[in-house]
C-alpha cells in the first residue's frame, strides 16, 4: 500500500498484518479522494478510527494543513507517521478530549461495531465541524446509513468492493 496522490505520493504505508486493522485499499482511498477533492487548499482533518493512518496521510498528502488522529491499538500507534498529532485512545474518549473545527472527518470503525451515527451526533453536539465541513463514512456495502444525521446530509454515496463510501454534508 502507499500513499496516491500529493506531496507524499508514491511513497510506501506501513500496514500491521493480521485482522486488527482494516486498511482503506489504495483503489478505495484514491476513489474517496477523487469523489470529495481531489485536492485541498489547508483545513484540518480527524480520523477517529485512523488504524495506520493512511486515510489522513492521504490528506494531508494532498493539502490539508493537519490531522489528529485517533487509534487505540498500540501496534497501529506504532506505525502513524510523527508528523501528525496521535490520540492513543478510543474514540469515545477521544470524542470528550477533541476541540475545534474540522474541515474533514473520516469515520471508518470497525466493521462489527458500526458507530457513525453516535459518532456524529456526539461530534454535532461537541460544535466539532467546521461550516464546510465533509464527514467521510467507510462501511461494510450492506450498511444502510440514514440520509440526514444532526445537521448532515447524505451528499455521495458509492460503493467498491465490499465497501460503501458515504459522504455526508451540512
Amino acid at each position: 500500500m502507499k500513499i496516491v496522490s500529493g506531496i507524499y505520493g508514491g511513497r510506501p504505508l506501513k500496514t500491521l498484518e493480521g485482522k486488527t486493522t482494516r486498511p482503506t485499499s489504495d483503489k478505495v482511498r484514491g476513489a474517496i479522494f477523487n469523489m470529495i477533492g481531489p485536492y485541498f487548499e489547508g483545513g484540518r482533518v480527524l480520523d477517529l478510527y485512523a488504524g495506520s493512518g493512511g486515510l489522513s496521510i492521504e490528506a494531508v498528502s494532498r493539502g490539508m494543513s493537519s490531522a489528529v488522529l485517533v487509534e487505540r491499538e498500540r501496534k497501529a500507534q506504532a506505525i502513524v507517521a510523527e508528523k501528525f498529532e496521535l490520540l492513543k485512545m478510543d474514540a469515545e474518549r477521544a470524542l470528550e478530549q477533541v476541540s475545534g473545527e474540522f474541515d474533514l472527518i473520516f469515520l471508518d470503525p470497525p466493521y462489527a461495531k458500526e458507530q457513525i451515527v453516535a459518532d456524529i451526533e456526539k461530534m454535532d453536539e461537541k460544535e466539532l465541524f467546521s461550516e464546510d465541513v465533509m464527514v467521510v463514512c467507510e462501511t461494510d456495502k450492506a450498511v444502510e446509513l440514514p440520509e440526514e444525521i444532526a445537521c448532515l446530509g447524505i451528499w455521495k454515496e458509492k460503493i467498491y468492493g465490499i465497501s460503501k463510501v458515504t459522504v455526508y454534508v451540512r
